[in-house]
C-alpha cells in the first residue's frame, strides 16, 4: 500500500478523537448500567444487568470504525434514554441520580455518535471529490 493509499484509508483527526469520545462515552454507559444494577441501587435479583449486553456488542464496532454500528447505536440510545427518563421521575434518591446521568451519557453519546457519521461522510465526499480531480474522472454524487 502506498503512502497516499494509507493515508486516504486512514481517518482524520477530528473523526478519530470523536471515535475516541463515542468509546469513552459508551464505556461509561456501561459501567453506569452494570453498577446500577449490580451494585448502587439494584431493583430485584440485578437481573436488569442484562440490559448493558447490547452496549457491550456495539464496543467492537466503533473501535473499527464501522458506519452500521455508529447508526445503529444511535437508534439504541433512545431505549437507555427512555428508561433513564422514566426512572428519573418514577424513583427517588440514589436511582433517581443514576437515571438523571443515564439520560446524560445518552445524550452525550448520541450527539458523538451523530457528529461522528456527519464528519466520516463529508471527510469521505471530499476525498472523492479529491480523488476524481486527480485522476480528471467524473464525480459521482451519491444519495
Amino acid at each position: 500500500m502506498t503512502d497516499s493509499a494509507l493515508a486516504a484509508a486512514l481517518p482524520s483527526a477530528p473523526v478519530a478523537r470523536l471515535r475516541w469520545t463515542s468509546l469513552a462515552l459508551l464505556g461509561a454507559l456501561v459501567v453506569l448500567c452494570l453498577g446500577w444494577e449490580l451494585w448502587w441501587a439494584p431493583t430485584g435479583s440485578g437481573t436488569l444487568a442484562v440490559k448493558a449486553l447490547p452496549l457491550l456488542l456495539c464496543l467492537p464496532g466503533l473501535w473499527l470504525h464501522r458506519m452500521y454500528t455508529y447508526r445503529s447505536l444511535s437508534l439504541l440510545l433512545w431505549l437507555y434514554f427512555t428508561e433513564g427518563m422514566v426512572r428519573a421521575t418514577s424513583e427517588g434518591g440514589l436511582g433517581q441520580q443514576l437515571a438523571i446521568a443515564e439520560v446524560l451519557l445518552t445524550l452525550a453519546l448520541f450527539s458523538s455518535c451523530t457528529l461522528y457519521i456527519r464528519r466520516r461522510l463529508r471527510d469521505g465526499q471530499a476525498r472523492q471529490a479529491a480523488l476524481a480531480s486527480t485522476t480528471g474522472a467524473p464525480e459521482t454524487s451519491q444519495p
